[in-house]
This record gives C-alpha cells, structure tokens and sequence, in this order.
C-alpha cells in the first residue's frame, strides 16, 4: 500500500476506539458549607452586641457597688437571684416557679389576646381601607384611641368580665388592634389600580379579591401592623398582669417590689426584654417569609 493511501486510510471511529475502555464522567461538585464563612457573619452579629453589653455591665458595676447605692450591682443580683437564672423551670408550688412558666404564662394570654387582635384588625383594616368615606370617618377615631394607656382599659374589662383572666386578655386586643387596622387599611388604599382592574377582568368575587389581590399587595403594611401590635400585646400583659395578679410575670415583678427583692425584678425584666426581641423577631421573619413568597408568585 502506498503511503498516499496509508495517508487516507479512515481509523477507527470514537466509538470503536472507545470500546473495552472505562470512560470516567466528571461528577458535579457537591456543594460545600464554608465552616469560616459562616462563623465569620455569626462572629460579626454577636461580638459587638456582647461587647456592649459587657461594658454596660462594668460601668453598672462600678456605679452601684460604693456604699449608699440605690441599686444593686450586677455581682450581688448574681448573689441573690442565682436560682432563678440559674433553673428557670423550677416547680415547687403553684405560685413558687420559674420565670420561663412565668413567661409561658403570660404568652398564653398574649396568644389569645393578639391572635383575636390580628383577624379581627386586618379583616376591619380591609374594609375600611376599601372605602374613602370610612377611612376619613375612623381614622381620626382609631388615632385617638391607640394613644389610650393599657391600664386605662383595665378598670373597663373588669367592670365588664368580672374576672381577671378575660380581662387581661382584653387590654391585649384593644391595646394591640389599631396599629393592625390602621396599617391593613393603609396597605389596601394603596393597592395599584391596576391590580383592581385585573380583578375586574377576571370577575373575581369579594373573597377571592381579597385572598389573591389585596393580601398579598398590603402583606408588608400587614406585617408591619402586626410587628407593632405584638410588642403593644407584650407590654400591655405584664402592665394588666401587675394588677390583675395571677402567676405571670407581670404579677411576679409587683410581688418582688412588695417583698423589696429588688435582683429579683431585674432579673425577670431582663426576661421581659428578651421574650420582646423573640417576639418581634418571629413576627417580622414570618412577614419576610410570607411576603417573598407573594411577591415570588
């Protein structure tokens, strides 16, 4: 055979060539979790907030631990109130237990008076955001109602529930519902008006209006509403619970300022204010939550 024809001779093709062999296919990376990443942003949220607060708690020392101080110092509410930082599930009695039943407590009563508070207030919110005419009506009545201290209902609730319970479940809605109303209403009136005008091409009754137009468009003025009525619904159940005695933690800060045990009130106000920052922090997730996922359809 010439070389010319050696030359042009074909050879085998890819897939004779590749018979017999074990071809090796390139897998996808599994993804990885960078280990550092992560802890560097935990690193970043924490470190400054702890700082702080070390700090603070340095100079209180400093202020509160020279002969004649009003207040005690961080080292003797330590002293005095280990047990109750220490083991706050203890249950030795009905009145004596820890501060968490304590706050289970009166979350129990948030729960009941905040969740009647939230239906209720977007359902009114949306009604009266849907007319001109109710919204300039009760508007000005709604601001004037919300500024109404908590306590001032308390006297009103149990004139009419003749029992503790019902009634501070009470000051909880009427103290926690007008920011709700306001906000939902707000959120309504400033649907586009070209969402109304696909409902009116697609002929959609009232409720599915609201279920798939007017929810999803005033979901960020809902949640906004319903953050600031959560923390109202707090402070209003430790202000009613103060009175209205019971085993919650309102009760127990007025039973320790009587019995003078003054670590013991700054120990449960500490469990107030980080109970608050859950509360307000579930809320606003779940509103991040549900509005992505409106605006995501």
């Amino acid at each position: 055979m010439s070389a010319l024809a050696r030359r042009h001779t074909p050879g085998p093709t890819a897939p004779e060539a590749l018979k017999g062999q074990v071809v090796a296919l390139s897998a996808r990376p599994a993804p990885s979790i960078d280990i550092r990443q992560i802890g560097l942003v935990i690193l970043r949220n924490t470190l400054p907030p702890l700082v702080v607060l070390v700090l603070l708690l340095g100079i209180w020392q400093l202020l509160c631990e020279q002969p004649g101080a009003s207040l005690p110092p961080p080292s003797q509410i330590w002293q005095e109130s280990y047990d109750l930082i220490i083991n706050p599930f203890f249950n030795n009695g009905p009145q004596d237990i820890g501060l968490a039943w304590r706050v289970l407590v009166s979350l129990q009563r948030v729960a009941y008076g905040f969740g009647l508070a939230a239906v209720a207030g977007v359902l009114t919110g949306a009604l009266i955001g849907q007319s001109v005419l109710a919204m300039r009506g009760l508007d000005p009545i709604f601001q004037v109602l919300r500024t109404v201290p908590p306590l001032a209902w308390l006297p009103l609730s149990l004139a009419a529930f003749q029992n503790s319970n019902p009634s501070a479940i009470f000051v909880i809605f009427i103290t926690s519902i007008w920011p709700v109303i306001i906000n939902t209403a707000t959120g309504v009136r400033n649907i586009p008006q070209d969402y109304r005008n696909v409902a009116k091409v697609l002929r959609l009754n009232q409720i599915e209006f609201f279920f798939r137009i007017m929810v999803p468009a005033a979901a960020p003025y809902i949640f906004t509403g319903l953050r600031i009525g959560a923390g109202l619904s707090w402070l209003a159940i430790v202000a009613a619970e103060m009175l209205t005695g019971g085993v919650g933690i309102g009760f127990f800060i007025w039973d320790a300022w009587n019995s003078s045990r003054l670590p013991d009130i700054i120990v449960a106000l500490a469990y107030i204010g980080v109970t608050g920052f859950v509360l307000d922090r579930l809320v606003a997730g779940l509103g991040a939550v549900v509005t992505r996922g409106m605006t995501s359809n």
